[in-house]
């Protein structure tokens, strides 16, 4: 049977998800600004970066005020979920309500796929897959402290050959906690994202679940997007590492464009990724927290190492433009 166009809306508990290519939850890097920035290009949903379920419980004020920041434009194009994680449910059922009243969040996504070992030595994250009756009541807690839809985001499993328990927890929280979607990611904690995806893997799991599979891992281009996508059957499709200095990337997939970007637009799009961090970070935080950004629009800028370390060197987004102007003077004439 033939699957929905990729441009197509579906489902997502009470949600209606204008398309089915959607930004994943980036660790450190999906703030708002970056969250709308896909939305700019077309991504049908999109979820924050994780946020600990400790630091919300607990009032932590830069978790709070700055991690729980939606934009107003973000939900105009399309639902936003905010990303948990937390391996104690009473917890997170305070950290879920909290989110549910203090923002316009339109789900709660529970991260149960981080292999970090900050995040994992904790219990939380990837260790989740060793503890599935404990995942179970974080999962039912989110949603009974939220009132809102929860999906989970998982991976494979623990070690090369563990293809067993992510499937089958993911089985358990849909039909033990009402779980409404699962978000897979076809690699072990293991290899982290090295490796060839088990997108067979994908395909059981689909046929199997009675809740939408939204597939992760390995998106880097539109054919690989395409190509998984048929071969798994997912109700939709996560880009990640993909996507990052790449928000063309949802249009390409969704059929809106077939270009490369010209350096004149990558230069437009980095100058409006600098101005949205200073504007959420404000001007000595955000230049910092952009140096992590830099290199992913140097590289396709076609930049050298110069130009990535005189970047790196910059306290202020001024200092960064004239470092720009001055090292790629015939993109900016």
């Amino acid at each position: 049977m033939a699957l929905p166009p990729l441009d197509t809306p579906w489902q997502l508990a009470h949600l209606t998800v204008p398309n089915r290519v959607l930004l994943a939850p980036l660790a450190g890097i999906g703030n708002w600004c970056v969250r709308l920035q896909a939305k700019r290009y077309g991504a049908g949903m999109a979820v924050s970066e994780m946020v600990s379920s400790f630091a919300i419980h607990y009032g932590n004020e830069k978790t709070c005020g700055e991690m729980l920041r939606l934009h107003p434009e973000e939900r105009e194009s399309g639902p936003v979920a905010i990303q948990l994680f937390g391996q104690d449910p009473e917890v997170m059922r305070s950290a879920a309500a909290h989110v549910a009243a203090t923002t316009d969040a339109d789900l709660i996504d529970l991260n149960m796929g981080c292999p970090v070992p900050k995040v994992a030595k904790t219990g939380a994250g990837v260790a989740m897959l060793k503890d599935p009756d404990t995942a179970v009541a974080v999962a039912r807690a989110a949603a009974e402290g939220s009132g809102l839809p929860v999906t989970v985001k998982l991976r494979s499993g623990l070690v090369k050959g563990d293809t067993t328990s992510g499937f089958d927890l993911a089985h358990r929280l849909v039909e033990e906690a009402g779980v409404a979607a699962i978000g897979f990611h076809p690699r072990t904690a293991q290899v982290h994202h090295k490796g060839t995806p088990d997108y067979a893997l994908v395909a059981r799991l689909v046929e199997s679940l009675p809740a939408p599979v939204i597939l992760t891992g390995g998106l880097h281009t539109a054919q690989d997007v395409h190509a998984a996508y048929e071969q798994t059957g997912a109700a939709a499709v996560m880009l990640a590492r993909g996507a990052l200095g790449n928000p063309w990337l949802f249009a390409e997939v969704l059929g809106l464009r077939s270009e490369a970007p010209t350096q004149a637009e990558i230069l437009e799009e980095l100058d409006w990724i600098m101005d949205r961090t200073v504007e959420h970070l404000g001007p000595v935080r955000g230049a910092r927290v952009l140096r992590k950004f830099y290199p992913w629009y140097v590289e396709r800028l076609g930049g050298d190492k110069a130009l990535q370390s005189a970047l790196q060197q910059t306290d202020d987004i001024a200092a960064a433009r004239a470092v720009l102007a001055a090292r790629l003077p015939s993109a900016l004439a």
